[in-house]
């Protein structure tokens, strides 16, 4: 299954020269992929995306939208995050990706919100992300809640463990890669959160311990990138549902412009599809920079 593209040019564009180098080299990198790829770039008022019209999973993408609502949750409440509340193991999924449950077992721990927000997004634990899910009152909560930032494009039925329990719940929590990006262009600009809790999120992205191999693979060293990775196992038939990867990054003119890449269905093997996301943030970083 050869993908047939389809390029949608959003608000402003960029110069047309720049545009159009941007467009062919990602074009030309993706034309002959057995997938489907997605791209949004958010530049300060321009906008491209590539494939913008499919539902893509998000997998572990949406515990950013998770922690948001969490966050904000804990502001209505008045707060902190870093207030201690008791976590118990015992009561969470084995078999799942969940550093602090290795850590403790089926222990009952005192930590704080800071600490599970920390591991849900910086660390993608399973647990922490379902822990916070139901603090917030639920993914129907969280779903609504993000709905009224004005952000659209994207749907939230299903937690970790529901998608655990049955892979094919996985392509119910879905996104465009723009409604993802148009997401942390709202929350990193203020006025979402507390501007200290911001700094909060904007550290906790900065400090992601997943993906070495998809965006930030395709920067210099130098460069500062804050994400949020998802991976999806694969179907019985070797498809891999999901690879995703979104993020914001920071220019060295003190700029900032968000990208996200997703693909979804692919037949490609693992190294292949980070790589695609790898050399899509080189081409765009070299073309903004």
């Amino acid at each position: 299954m050869k993908v047939l593209y389809t390029l949608i040019i959003l608000l402003y564009c960029l110069p047309l020269s720049g545009q159009t180098h941007l467009i062919e080299k990602i074009e030309n990198l993706i034309r002959n992929k057995d997938a489907k790829i997605g791209v949004a770039i958010i530049h300060k008022d321009k906008t491209i995306t590539l494939n913008n019209e499919e539902k893509y999973p998000l997998m572990s993408v949406f515990k950013f939208h998770v922690v948001v609502a969490a966050i904000k949750k804990l502001e209505n409440d008045n707060v902190p995050i870093d207030a201690p509340i008791y976590v118990d193991f015992s009561k969470m999924p084995k078999n799942t990706y969940s550093p602090l449950k290795d850590k403790y077992g089926n222990s009952l721990i005192k930590m704080t919100y800071k600490t599970v927000m920390i591991y849900a997004l910086s660390h993608s634990d399973n647990n922490m992300c379902d822990f916070l899910i139901e603090f917030a009152g639920g993914i129907d909560k969280v779903y609504s809640y993000i709905k009224t930032l004005g952000i659209d494009g994207f749907h939230l039925s299903e937690t970790e463990e529901s998608m655990h329990e049955d892979i094919s719940k996985s392509y119910r929590n879905f996104s465009t890669p723009l409604s993802m990006a148009r997401l942390m262009k709202k929350v990193y600009e203020g006025g979402v959160l507390s501007s200290k809790n911001t700094a909060f999120l904007e550290k906790t992205m900065l400090e992601c311990s997943t993906g070495e191999n998809k965006l930030k693979a395709g920067l210099p060293q130098s460069v500062r990138i804050g994400h949020k990775t998802g991976h999806s196992d694969r179907t019985s038939d070797g498809i891999r549902i999901a690879e995703n990867d979104a993020g914001i990054i920071y220019l060295p003119n003190g700029e900032q412009y968000y990208i996200c890449v997703f693909i979804m269905d692919s037949k490609e093997s693992d190294y292949t599809n980070c790589k695609i996301i790898a050399d899509i943030a080189k081409i765009t970083h070299e073309n903004l920079n």
